[in-house]
């Protein structure tokens, strides 16, 4: 059992970088406790109050309460080193120490697709959210279908992956066993018992509340091969999962909508501004990940991608004085939605930075 892992996550201020540093550094949780203070000083140059923690064996006895918990309600908990890990997560600088697991932790192992989207769904996001996934199980029968269990596209998605008999995980921003929204508590007892699984990073000390739910993104997005925007408006959780995939080196792919609909403004700027593939079906899926060829996508040594004409033209507003959103709305012309799209992309790209009070600096 991972108690030691399970320890570095109630040490304050150590938080899921710091986590994974440690634990690379030293090769296992274990190691990490079992080294002195000093040691961990001179290993990681981390802050000797946080030093002090760990050895004092701050954090076990809160894990140990943890397993007991997890015992109690069924729940497997996954240290990053543990070969049961997802292995695309584990490469990851931020990546949880644990994952805590209801369901078929073996599902976890297999390539995997993301689908995100809009909690508003339109009848339209509905139709491409079943054709997707049943055209993708088609194509690649063992693919696992991953999703937040959120309304809208999320829902959507989870129900035809169980309609088409393939495996879904739930990617949860909420302590396990609870499910939010609890009106997806059935969908998800239906996930797991159909093979499936829901995961967060999440342990039973987190209260529940809005901060979460960016976090789970980034797992959702890491543990994937690609991610998939079926619907989207041109701001929203889900372009914030695109985003994340876009920063791993993952596929972003985007399922193009009519011009006019908000809800397709998200995927259609995506694709317009090159940041997403435009799918229309399973297969187009299955051929940007080369799963047709029976090969994974060698994503970790993609090349920096050129700036769009949009993106040249925010940069050349910038001097040597960081801007305000504001002022760079202002500048730009651009509408709120576009211009916040367009800055998490510069800043994915090693372009530009974000500074304390909502203000930018050129970096290229």
């Amino acid at each position: 059992m991972p108690l030691k892992d399970i320890a570095l996550t109630f040490i304050p201020q150590l938080g899921p970088r710091g986590a994974a540093y440690l634990v690379e550094s030293f090769g296992s949780a274990e190691a990490v406790y079992a080294a002195s203070k000093q040691e961990i000083i001179e290993r990681t140059d981390l802050h000797e109050p946080i030093a002090r923690e760990i050895s004092s064996g701050r954090g076990l006895r809160e894990a140990e309460r943890e397993l007991a918990y997890c015992r109690r309600h069924d729940i497997v908990p996954i240290g990053a080193t543990d070969p049961r890990y997802p292995a695309l997560l584990r490469e990851v600088e931020d990546r949880p120490a644990v994952l805590y697991v209801r369901g078929n932790v073996e599902a976890l192992a297999r390539r995997a697709v993301a689908f995100v989207g809009t909690r508003k769904i339109s009848s339209y996001g509905q139709r491409a959210c079943y054709e997707m996934v049943r055209s993708l199980v088609e194509a690649v029968p063992d693919v696992v279908i991953v999703s937040g269990l959120a309304y809208g596209v999320d829902g959507a998605c989870h129900r035809a992956a169980l309609d088409c008999g393939a495996t879904t995980i739930g990617v949860v921003a909420n302590p396990l066993p609870a499910i939010t929204p609890a009106a997806h508590t059935h969908l998800a007892e239906d996930m797991i018992a159909r093979g499936g699984a829901i995961v967060t990073e999440l342990n039973s000390q987190c209260k529940q509340n809005g901060r979460y739910y960016i976090p789970r993104n980034r797992i959702i997005a890491a543990m994937t091969a690609g991610t998939v925007v079926v619907e989207s408006p041109e701001t929203g959780g889900s372009l914030s999962t695109a985003a994340f995939a876009d920063g791993y080196n993952r596929s972003v792919m985007a399922v193009p909508g009519r011009i006019t609909d908000s809800n397709s403004r998200g995927c259609n700027l995506l694709i317009r501004n090159r940041r997403a593939q435009a799918v229309l079906s399973g297969r187009d899926i299955a051929a940007e990940l080369m799963w047709e060829l029976g090969l994974e996508p060698q994503k970790s040594e993609r090349e920096r991608q050129p700036l769009t004409e949009d993106e040249e033209q925010l940069m050349a507003l910038f001097d040597s004085d960081p801007l305000t959103i504001d002022q760079l709305q202002e500048r730009s012309g651009l509408s709120l939605g576009e211009l916040s799209l367009t800055l998490m992309t510069l800043e994915l790209s090693g372009a530009i930075r974000q500074l304390p009070g909502n203000r930018y600096e050129k970096l290229l």
